[in-house]
């Protein structure tokens, strides 16, 4: 398949349509980990009343899907905090016996981040947000650093948001949020040069933080969002020591082209298991497709092929 460089496609994409779930118009943008032998996640169900709702499902292999056709509840005791309904784009992320789930919801003011917590994908409590609006991508580390949560996040605009710069938080208790700093930004004349974004949750490697995001470019036609990579240093995450002048992968196949939202690749979750990497990415805001390919050689590309390796950013 075109643009396979690192990432090999999945011969079966895309391996989640709306087929799953009964009411769904689409499903994609989804949160995935490893759970109880097996996996879990969290998924983006774009209902027929274009309602934006999230469903968990369970699966043995990551390709195979049992999705809950019935909608994710959140438990809150904070009468302060509303539970929204159009809520999309979840991510996950483990920290010792907890998974932390952040994701988008709509506001009159604008989008914004919340968080909830779950040991068993059963029971999920609501907590503070993350972020006031607009900020519409949200990525939680799986660790401290230096004594303390931290996330990258992508502030936004009320509507599609034509720019974006990626920044870098710490908390102390996962409810004040401080010290941002920024991370990096889009790059003029590029596959990323209108915004970017924050994908999976990074992923600690012996060179720093390696960071699937994604990068979008605006056409003559419109979006086209891509699949790039970074590695950030290890205690101070928002100092960037590669980021790939090239893309990771670009939406080249029919599924990645033709849907509700053409010509999108979305990563948002990946797996790292026995030296290997699979990212799980939307496509075109309709359905789920993988990619996999050795995380050896995905960082030897990061590094190979990063502006700072090939003669910076002009």
């Amino acid at each position: 398949m075109a643009n396979e460089t690192v990432f090999k496609r999945y011969k079966g994409n895309p391996i989640i349509t709306a087929k799953n779930v009964p009411r769904a118009n689409s499903i994609h943008n989804s949160a995935i980990v490893e759970h109880d032998g097996g996996y879990a996640g969290i998924f983006r169900v774009d209902e027929v009343d274009f309602n934006f709702t999230m469903h968990v499902g369970f699966s043995k292999d990551g390709i195979k899907w049992d999705i809950d056709p019935h909608i994710l509840k959140l438990e809150n005791d904070n009468p302060d905090l509303e539970i929204k309904d159009r809520t999309y784009d979840p991510r996950l992320t483990k920290i010792d016996d907890i998974y932390y789930f952040t994701w988008c919801t709509d506001s009159a003011q604008g989008p914004f981040i919340g968080m909830a917590t779950t040991k068993d994908f059963k029971t999920f409590k609501q907590h503070e947000h993350l972020t006031i609006p607009a900020n519409r991508n949200c990525v939680i580390f799986p660790r401290k650093i230096n004594g303390k949560f931290a996330m990258y996040s992508r502030p936004s605009d009320m509507g599609h948001t034509p720019f974006g710069c990626m920044f870098y938080s710490t908390s102390p208790d996962m409810v004040f949020w401080g010290t941002h700093r920024f991370v990096f930004e889009p790059v003029r004349s590029s596959w990323q040069s209108t915004k970017i974004g924050p994908g999976p949750a990074p992923i600690e490697v012996d060179e720093g933080w390696l960071l699937i995001y994604h990068g979008v470019w605006t056409s003559c036609n419109g979006y086209l969002y891509y699949m790039g990579g970074a590695i950030l240093d290890k205690e101070e995450p928002w100092r960037v020591l590669y980021r790939t002048r090239d893309y990771l992968l670009a939406p080249t196949e029919l599924y990645e082209r033709v849907g509700d939202v053409p010509n999108v690749i979305f990563p948002s979750s990946a797996i790292v298991k026995d030296g290997n990497i699979r990212v799980y990415y939307g496509c075109a805001d309709t359905c789920i497709s993988v990619a996999e390919g050795k995380l050896a050689d995905v960082i030897d590309f990061v590094k190979t092929h990063s502006y700072e390796a090939t003669g910076g950013y002009k």
